[in-house]
């Protein structure tokens, strides 16, 4: 069997900061040369704020609440606005080439998770033109619309190499949205995989550990035929 392109490394649960710095760790491996590498992660409480977000003028709730919470609020270089994660999301970090292919690879990100949805028993999962991110069927609340948010994404590209990349609510606690607007979108209400099984009366209980497994999969599938060059045009940028 062919080695896959890249390494993918379970981190478990693990703190927002500390999984920053090995994030940092890969992203210095793999700009150098190394192997890309994709890091998958559950973390505790926390709000980041990508670089449109930094005034924070999305969370809606005081930083001592947070505080009083448990709830860090961290400063990040991803693209973006505010978000949460937290217990039950399923974070994956694709440390990979991407030059200036950032529109490209964002799709790619977009169709890993669509896969791992419907692989999920949610086949209505698909892109929303405008927005970053990943949704499943819109839903009327009090008699207005709204766009359902299933998966977050924000990426950083240093060195021709990304940092970041996608947050799917799995088991989330979809009430910590509450606390921001996400990603700064007004129409939009978060939703989660065990949400949408319960709302759609489905026989299925949501599991991170199958998520994970179903993410690892489309991960492979998606990047099957990608270019894995590390642009050289980027190393000084």
């Amino acid at each position: 069997m062919r080695e896959a392109a890249f390494g993918t490394v379970d981190l478990g649960r693990l703190g927002y900061r500390e999984a920053w710095d090995v994030q940092h760790e890969a992203h210095a491996q793999v700009a150098a040369g190394g192997r890309p590498q994709l890091l998958l992660v559950e973390h505790p409480p926390v709000l980041t704020l990508g670089r449109k977000a930094r005034e924070g003028g999305n969370i809606v709730v005081t930083r001592e609440y947070l505080a009083a919470q448990g709830i860090e609020v961290l400063e990040v270089e991803r693209g973006g606005d505010v978000t949460y994660h937290g217990p039950g999301q399923l974070v994956a970090y694709a440390i990979f080439p991407v030059g200036r292919r950032v529109a490209d690879f964002l799709r790619l990100l977009e169709q890993v998770t669509i896969t791992a949805l419907h692989d999920l028993g949610l086949p209505d999962a698909r892109p929303n033109p405008g927005y970053a991110g990943v949704y499943v069927e819109a839903r009327e609340v009090n008699g207005r619309t709204y766009e359902q948010k299933i998966a977050s994404f924000g990426v950083a590209v240093q060195r021709g190499v990304a940092l970041h990349g996608l947050a799917l609510n799995v088991t989330t606690n979809l009430q910590h949205f509450d606390l921001i607007v996400p990603c700064g979108l007004t129409d939009t209400h978060m939703t989660s995989v065990e949400h949408e099984y319960e709302r759609r009366g489905l026989d299925r209980v949501a599991d991170l550990a199958e998520a994970r497994a179903a993410l690892t999969r489309a991960f492979h599938t998606t990047f099957e035929t990608y270019d894995w060059t590390l642009p050289t045009a980027a190393a000084g940028g």
